[in-house]
């Protein structure tokens, strides 16, 4: 098994399916996350193939964009590896990495993971993740995504769901500054690894900054 040409052949075809993507889940997004996961991997002793592919595959086929299936994602993957030749128990982990790691599944299960339940290549994978959902960039995504599916940037009027559950997190109703209280906000205490914990913390901070700037500009009076 030739890992670089399958890392390649997994890049052209993950570049492809995003062409035009313009919700902060595009080919750039899959890239961070690789590049993040293969940062944490390395301090981490995980197999670096399996991180770098599950990466580049996470967003494949992501429920959000195909009216809610969740399904979907593991059955495009899925034949993308048979096709590029992967032996089945690397599919058999890159799946169970990918398909457990969204935001929306610990909802059902009330926000938790069991951390020992978990293979340290998903951990990784959860933790470069979520980190670009954090800071700088996580702000830029959160916006973009919000415009893709026509939500408000805010309105006063309509509070944060603070205990959002998996169906009303779906239905997508809320607005772009609610959801960094939904969700963004309480990903650093989701990390489990030592590295996406200590970056988490930087970035969660970086946006609470920016949540302070923005409630003092809403107004139009400052």
């Amino acid at each position: 098994m030739n890992e670089k040409l399958i890392i390649k052949e997994i890049e052209r075809l993950v570049k492809n399916h995003f062409l035009e993507e313009s919700s902060g889940h595009d080919w750039w997004h899959s890239h961070r996350v690789r590049q993040m996961g293969l940062q944490i991997a390395k301090n981490e002793s995980a197999d670096l193939f399996i991180v770098e592919v599950s990466a580049l595959l996470h967003d494949v086929g992501d429920y959000k964009f195909h009216d809610g299936d969740e399904e979907i994602g593991g059955k495009i993957i899925n034949k993308w590896l048979i096709n590029i030749g992967i032996p089945p128990k690397h599919i058999d982990k890159i799946l169970e990495i990918i398909v457990n790691l969204s935001f929306m599944k610990s909802l059902k299960n009330n926000r938790t993971i069991t951390k020992h339940s978990l293979p340290i290549e998903a951990k990784i994978l959860n933790d470069s993740d979520r980190l670009d959902a954090l800071g700088a960039i996580g702000i830029a995504r959160t916006f973009a995504f919000g415009g893709f599916f026509k939500r408000e940037i805010h309105n006063p009027i309509i509070p944060p769901n603070i205990n959002i559950t998996h169906e009303e997190y779906k239905k997508k109703n809320s607005t772009s500054i609610n959801h960094f209280y939904e969700k963004l906000l309480t990903l650093k205490d989701t990390m489990l690894t030592t590295t996406g914990k200590k970056l988490a913390q930087e970035r969660h901070e970086y946006m609470k900054t920016y949540l302070d700037r923005f409630f003092d500009e809403w107004d139009g009076t400052k």
